[in-house]
């Protein structure tokens, strides 16, 4: 049997081979994630039937349960698949663009950038009883444009003949430390309240997602991730290098910029509604590598799936396993991602 499933759409104007095994791979990820979902809709201080939990997605459960899920725990959980996603592909997107297997949207300073930009937003347009006086559908735009701004500087500092992946790595974790330098400092000059909220969010959590914040970020990271998956092959040739791209026909430098702005987006509304969440940009590429081998093509859509599950765990373990305390979902993907990226060092440096 062949190993590809050749696909053919709009009379053949667009054609795509699949690969059996990668879409296998997809599906029961697919799977999982639909589990994994589930499981945290269902668990909590007051547990819930998975199966009554299956009714009310469909509209026909009691009353009780439909309000404590739709309510309560669907805003939750669908900010952190969101989160997860849009994490793991833009890690996929940088790592594949710089072609750097350390690179991450934290470890280069970017989700410090956006972290930077949402407290100062927070600070600036917040009133005396913590209430915005601006409407939160301006927050992703002033993530992006925090994250925009570290993107911009960490590719420009580290270029010199060329982006080198060391020199790139160690600028990205310099101007890391500054954005939480930055962090710290404009925490310390706001009011307590605002610092003690904010360190928290830091941190990484999806705790206090509301309806309001989903119709803000779905449509934001959806149409960005279309974007992505559809600069696939743009990243394939990336990969390739520079002399053999330019061969190809590809314009490196504006598709390297576009490839930065399509990740910085999905970095920007991300940090925007669950803070700095860590190492998941890191951590769900190279699992996903390890599954799907290193074709964007199918590597983007298995991150995502590894990088919404990853969230959705770290949040269910966090709010469950300390009950009444709550621990924030970045406490657990740092946990197991700073780990992980100690040993991707030492794997780097034998090769």
């Amino acid at each position: 049997m062949s190993k590809y499933k050749n696909f053919r759409l709009f009379n053949g104007k667009v054609s795509m081979l699949l690969d059996r095994k990668a879409g296998l791979t997809i599906i029961l990820l697919m799977t999982v994630a639909f589990i994994v979902f589930v499981i945290s809709t269902a668990v909590g201080e007051m547990k819930i039937n998975p199966l009554t939990v299956l009714k009310v997605f469909v509209g026909s459960g009691p009353e009780m349960e439909t309000l404590i899920i739709t309510s309560f725990r669907l805003p939750r959980i669908i900010i952190a698949l969101l989160v997860g996603i849009s994490l793991a592909v833009a890690g996929g997107i940088l790592q594949g663009m710089i072609r750097n297997p350390l690179a991450s949207p934290d470890v280069l300073g970017i989700t410090g950038g956006a972290s930077v930009a949402v407290v100062a937003f927070l600070a600036w347009f917040s009133d005396e009883s913590n209430a915005l006086t601006v409407s939160i559908s301006w927050l992703p735009l002033a993530a992006f444009l925090g994250a925009g701004v570290v993107a911009f500087l960490v590719y420009f500092l580290a270029w010199k003949n060329g982006v080198s992946p060391i020199r790139l790595v160690l600028i990205g974790i310099g101007l890391s430390t500054l954005m939480q330098a930055l962090t710290t400092l404009m925490m310390i000059m706001g009011p307590i309240y605002q610092a003690s909220q904010a360190n928290i969010w830091i941190t990484g959590t999806v705790y206090g997602s509301n309806w309001k914040n989903v119709a803000t970020l779905l449509p934001w990271a959806v149409v960005f991730l279309i974007i992505a998956f559809a600069a696939a092959r743009t990243i394939n040739i990336q990969e390739l290098g520079d002399e053999v791209a330019t061969g190809l026909g590809g314009k490196i430098q504006r598709q390297r910029f576009f490839l930065l702005m399509i990740s910085t987006a999905l970095i920007g509304g991300s940090v925007a509604f669950a803070g700095g969440i860590g190492f998941v940009g890191l951590m769900a590429p190279h699992m996903a590598r390890r599954l799907v081998g290193s074709s964007f093509g199918a590597l983007l859509p298995t991150s995502a799936l590894i990088g919404g599950i990853l969230v959705m765990l770290a949040d269910l373990i966090g709010r469950t396993m300390f009950s009444p305390l709550e621990i924030p979902a970045g406490v657990f993907t740092a946990g197991i991602g700073a780990p992980y990226f100690i040993y991707l060092l030492f794997k780097t440096r034998n090769a």
